[in-house]
């Protein structure tokens, strides 16, 4: 199975909230994110022609960023895969017949300030800690921001990470228009392609032959 194959398996069982597809996570992209009013679920698809050697990175962000995380991999995955996940990590078996558990996903409790917060764009964030009276952030960088999110305690994480999600489902119906666009605007320039008329093919030139 394939990757568009296992996200359709798994589109109709995300009740309630919004899905985001491929939402940049740290360093990664998460496949899918199930953000609701209370959490944020990171899905990562392993297809059968995937490999797993970027699966400790994407753990690492996952897990710095999602209240629950799960792995939906082919049979063929499953042996390599299980010795590189904690516990606490869900993994869903895509089959021809759907997706069958293998193990639930618990909370992780690993989640952080700055990776959180690096979901959104940076005025977002400064808008939040100008809100709790945070003073001096308007002129800060995005690294001046990691740092504070990571060395100041005054900064509530639940308050962050609710807000987090707030901004992230306000924003799906401005993606789903922008993706509209793009299909638009793909299906054009493959019309006019289409039109074009294919240029004659053309056989060698002759050479000309030298006097004697």
């Amino acid at each position: 199975m394939n990757d568009p194959a296992i996200r359709a398996l798994l589109y109709p069982l995300l009740a309630g909230g919004v899905y985001v597809d491929e939402l940049p996570t740290g360093s990664t992209r998460a496949d899918v994110v199930h953000i609701t009013e209370h959490f944020m679920h990171g899905y990562e698809v392993k297809g059968d022609h995937d490999t797993l050697q970027r699966v400790p990175n994407q753990l690492r962000c996952y897990a710095a960023a999602y209240d629950f995380v799960t792995f939906m991999v082919t049979e063929k995955h499953l042996p390599k895969l299980l010795p590189l996940l904690p516990a606490w990590v869900g993994i869903l078996v895509a089959t021809e017949d759907g997706l069958r558990p293998h193990r639930p996903a618990a909370y992780n409790a690993t989640v952080a300030r700055a990776p959180i917060a690096a979901l959104l764009l940076l005025e977002e964030v400064k808008q939040f800690l100008l809100a709790l009276g945070l003073t001096g952030v308007s002129t800060l960088r995005g690294r001046d921001i990691a740092h504070l999110l990571r060395t100041n305690n005054r900064i509530p994480l639940a308050h962050l990470a609710q807000y987090v999600r707030e901004r992230l489902m306000a924003r799906l119906p401005q993606r789903l228009l922008a993706r509209a666009a793009r299909k638009v605007e793909r299906d054009r320039l493959a019309a006019i392609r289409q039109r074009r008329p294919k240029r004659p093919v053309r056989g060698p030139k002759p050479t000309a032959k030298k006097a004697k």
